[in-house]
């Protein structure tokens, strides 16, 4: 049985402000710990990413998917609306707001953790052509890595592949990857290494959305069945079989 919608939006919520926090709070440490050396900094900045997203999977993936991605949200729910598997379109109306709030709140709760103004728009101008093409590129691969992931029954192992995948793009990349509507919304509240000016959203956001058809796309093309799998985008809800061993887990403990 899957939690209710207030739970999962609480969860993509909390999962994305953490991402975000992750995102800017790592970026800031790194400046401050390298403050000549960018390239080091960049190390730093995407090291920590890979490593927070992936356990954020891991926490929130059993409650919402741990999608805290627009892109994500409506690639499950295109996806799999034919099949009647995935989000709803109700859920997708309820993903959305909660992720762009909870990227905006993680924002400003790194500002504050580093004690910085809660909120001061980016400066830092993202705006060529060649960053947007980054960004397609970016959220095409991230979506075919999880869809591929969920189509072959190995959603177990999405916590460690996104998080890798993210790591690696921040360097493959020239845009960085983002790969993210609300994280890059989110961004633009803190002016951090990992900003990005209020008037650079609009262009990645539509490069993200042109690599959300374009992934989609792909996934339709390779994997024509891919629709049935999107309940399991990002991680496998428990089944009931997984609700019963944990409850003998934790009886086992109970009784040591």
């Amino acid at each position: 049985m899957n939690p209710t919608l207030w739970r999962r939006l609480l969860a993509e919520f909390t999962g994305t402000a953490l991402l975000v926090t992750a995102v800017v709070g790592s970026g800031i440490m790194a400046t401050t710990l390298s403050p000549n050396d960018i390239g080091l900094q960049l190390l730093e900045n995407s090291i920590a990413t890979a490593f927070a997203l992936g356990a954020l999977i891991l926490t929130f993936g059993p409650i919402s998917g741990a999608h805290f991605n627009p892109v994500v949200s409506a690639a499950d729910w295109f996806l799999g609306r034919r099949a009647g598997t995935g989000l709803t379109a109700r859920d997708l109306a309820g993903y959305i707001p909660a992720q762009i709030g909870g990227a905006i709140a993680g924002a400003i709760l790194a500002d504050l953790m580093f004690d910085l103004p809660a909120v001061a728009f980016s400066t830092k101008d993202r705006t060529a052509g060649h960053l947007w093409l980054g960004e397609i590129v970016a959220t095409t691969g991230l979506l075919l890595l999880i869809f591929a992931l969920a189509r072959s029954s190995r959603a177990g192992v999405a916590p460690a592949a996104v998080g890798a995948y993210i790591g690696a793009a921040y360097w493959f990349t020239s845009s960085t990857s983002f790969a993210n509507p609300a994280v890059t919304i989110g961004r633009a509240f803190t002016d951090t290494f990992a900003g990005i000016a209020p008037a650079s959203v609009p262009g990645f956001v539509i490069a993200q959305l042109a690599g959300l058809a374009v992934g989609v796309g792909l996934i339709a093309a390779l994997y024509p069945d891919a629709g049935r799998s999107a309940d399991d985008v990002v991680t496998a809800r428990p089944t009931a079989a997984d609700d019963a061993a944990t409850r003998r887990a934790a009886d086992a403990v109970g009784r040591s």
